[in-house]
């Protein structure tokens, strides 16, 4: 065992790095691997601050390791804001005017916005790969049939379409039984899981469109997205099978030594946070 897994009784870590398998991994071996690979999904929790400030870290480690092949990809901006994104990044657009106009989430501020000002400095390209919410709750309510009548316009700010779904995926069917049904045969729960497929198809599609060859794109998004190396991953591995793909997954335990066994496996990387770590929202 490293030294990572068996700290003095008086010191109080913050997070801890382990592998799929629960081996303690420190950032510089994480990252020299991640820089490997051709996406690096990044899996948060959105109100974990950790979790913001270690991918403002590998952000900066994997900008030096690519030396200007590296693309920032991020859940919280939708497709149809992409223009003010790449106005901002640029500097042709002021902060107060894209905060303004881009719907930014409620924590950009402090959990997001550090990550721009890196890509500003760093002249890297920032995509937004998100489908725009109000298509989401449309398919909630009325499942995938009802991005049919779109304008040629708004369908171009989803996956392409028709969207296939595999409700047989480990985080679909942990979806069904939240919701309390068998995904199969309750129309309501199907609808709510193909909102999710389509969050999970877009963010893929766009992933893919959004890095050349020999680049890496490093994308921000929540773990259920990329966790057991479903949702996003799925879509991607369906579209382009040879793509070099790594996880990580933020969770918290009551204890950083080792890794708890719901935890293993669930992504590349587990980056443990503890529990009574405070939350910013």
């Amino acid at each position: 065992m490293t030294a990572q897994a068996a700290e003095p009784a008086n010191d109080r870590p913050a997070y801890r790095l382990f592998t799929a398998d629960g081996k303690p991994v420190d950032f510089g071996k994480m990252t020299k691997e991640l820089a490997a690979a051709d996406v690096v999904l990044f899996g948060e929790q959105h109100n974990d601050p950790m979790a913001h400030w270690l991918e403002l870290q590998v952000a900066k480690e994997l900008a030096r390791r690519k030396a200007g092949q590296l693309v920032l990809g991020l859940e919280m901006f939708e497709r149809d804001v992409q223009p003010l994104v790449e106005q901002y990044n640029v500097g042709e657009l002021e902060a107060k005017a894209f905060e303004e106009q881009s719907r930014p989430w409620p924590n950009y501020v402090t959990d997001y916005k550090p990550l721009l000002e890196l890509a500003r400095q760093q002249k890297l390209r920032v995509v937004g790969t998100n489908v725009p919410r109000r298509y989401a709750q449309q398919v909630a309510k009325g499942s995938l049939t009802a991005l049919d009548a779109l304008p040629a316009a708004e369908k171009a700010w989803l996956a392409p379409l028709p969207i296939k779904v595999d409700y047989e995926l480990p985080g679909y069917k942990g979806m069904a039984q939240m919701f309390g049904g068998d995904a199969s045969h309750a129309a309501g729960v199907h609808n709510i899981i193909q909102a999710q497929a389509l969050k999970d198809a877009t963010m893929a599609h766009f992933i893919r469109q959004s890095r050349q060859p020999g680049q890496l794109l490093l994308h921000l998004n929540g773990s259920y997205h990329s966790d057991n190396h479903d949702g996003i991953v799925w879509y991607l591995r369906q579209a382009e099978p040879s793509l070099r793909i790594l996880t990580i997954s933020t969770v918290t335990q009551e204890q950083l030594g080792k890794l708890d066994k719901e935890n293993l496996k669930k992504a590349d990387y587990v980056l443990v946070v503890p529990a009574d770590m405070i939350k910013t929202y």
